[in-house]
């Protein structure tokens, strides 16, 4: 068994297509047959036009399966002389070369049989010989290639030198003919993919084309051949939707959440005070106050009633005004955002070894009496006398905020 080289290809492109059919079951095959009268060797390949096979019989080969397919005239035995053998095998290859030709094909009988040793075999028979092919399949590779290159581009090509002709082709003359089909040749040869571009982009050829490949498949309804086409214009479509996209009314949301305040902020700047109201007292101890080790809302909560020294200010107007404070207020009660957020009950004191906390007021208490003022200034007075006695206040805590007092 030897499959088919590049030289065998290339060397059957020169010949012509035959074509014999397997009516059982309606199928065609095309073949090209080939034989070197040098070496005594022939080979032949077969399509369908979706696979190809192929053979490749030397010397040897080709006059043994003679001799198998026909016994009785099988000429002279291999023991005769050397001469008559070659003579013989010569004589074989020019019998097989006219039999595989357009005259010699057309009356012979085709019949492919069954054989396990080879993936396509066939007969061609007549009244007083017959003859064996044993083809192999050559892979699709291949295949794909020889039909390409022997059958499909040059059906192409004449298409359209039939078409692109003012003269009738079956009118002109076989020297005529040659000439046009040479000057055709040479042109698309040089650049195949614009000759081929140049071929079916004709209207008439590609709709022609499409009208036999509907026949062929048969399609219900058959589209027509047209002759002119009008420029297609390339003006892109735009697409407007009547309803707003889904974004803008996303974005429209947002700006509205943006502009209106939200609860936070509402009610930040109910609870702020004016800034003139917060006077600061300045005290004589170094330390910080206790009252930065509480959690903020504790701290601010506590009533100026179990505090008495709140009320403790450099001027008592300014005290009936607003609350105040034993020392500088921090920089957590005097922003907005850390504002106490509403009046809770009396939280417990602290130890008996550190004076008491002073507290702030979640808001404004109302105007004081007399009395009030008179008691509140009683009270500072004993709250300095306290603390010019020497008592202790006990050892300064440290500051961790957001933690457990030590």
């Amino acid at each position: 068994m030897e499959y088919l080289s590049d030289q065998h290809l290339e060397s059957l492109i020169e010949k012509e297509w035959l074509v014999k059919v397997d009516n059982p079951n309606s199928t065609p095959y095309l073949m090209k047959f080939h034989a070197s009268a040098t070496e005594r060797t022939c080979w032949l390949m077969v399509t369908d036009t979706k696979t190809v096979w192929g053979e490749v019989l030397s010397s040897k080969l080709f006059a043994r399966r003679w001799r198998e397919c026909n016994p009785t005239t099988s000429g002279p035995a291999p023991p005769e002389g050397l001469d008559d053998e070659t003579e013989w095998k010569e004589q074989i290859l020019d019998f097989l070369l006219g039999l595989h030709g357009i005259g010699g094909i057309k009356d012979l009988i085709f019949e492919v049989v069954e054989s396990r040793r080879a993936d396509l075999t066939f007969e061609l028979r007549s009244t007083n010989f017959k003859w064996r092919w044993e083809t192999y399949n050559q892979g699709p590779k291949i295949s794909a290639n020889v039909i390409s290159q022997q059958l499909v581009l040059p059906l192409i090509s004449l298409n359209h030198l039939a078409f692109s002709t003012a003269e009738s082709m079956s009118e002109l003359s076989e020297d005529n003919l040659e000439k046009v089909i040479d000057k055709a040749g040479r042109t698309g040869r040089r650049t195949i993919a614009h000759h081929l571009k140049n071929a079916l982009a004709r209207p008439r050829l590609a709709t022609s084309i499409r009208r036999m490949s509907a026949m062929f498949n048969f399609l219900p309804d058959m589209p027509p051949i047209v002759s002119q086409v009008e420029p297609f214009e390339r003006d892109v479509p735009i697409f407007r939707p009547k309803t707003p996209p889904l974004t803008a009314a996303l974005s429209r949301a947002k700006s509205r959440r943006s502009i209106s305040p939200g609860p936070s902020a509402r009610t930040s700047g109910a609870s702020q005070q004016p800034v003139n109201d917060l006077i600061p007292n300045n005290d004589d101890s170094a330390t910080e106050d206790e009252e930065d080790h509480l959690p903020h809302d504790q701290a601010a909560d506590e009533p100026s009633a179990n505090n008495p020294a709140q009320d403790v200010g450099s001027s008592g107007s300014r005290q009936r005004a607003g609350k105040t404070h034993s020392r500088q207020p921090s920089p957590q009660a005097t922003t907005p955002e850390r504002a106490p957020r509403k009046k809770s009950g009396p939280t417990s004191e602290s130890s008996s070894s550190s004076p008491v906390r002073p507290s702030k007021k979640s808001k404004r208490s109302r105007m004081p009496s007399e009395s009030e003022d008179s008691d509140s200034e009683a009270e500072r007075k004993r709250r300095l006398a306290q603390i010019k006695s020497g008592s202790s206040r006990g050892p300064k805590q440290p500051i961790k905020r957001g933690g457990k007092r030590f």
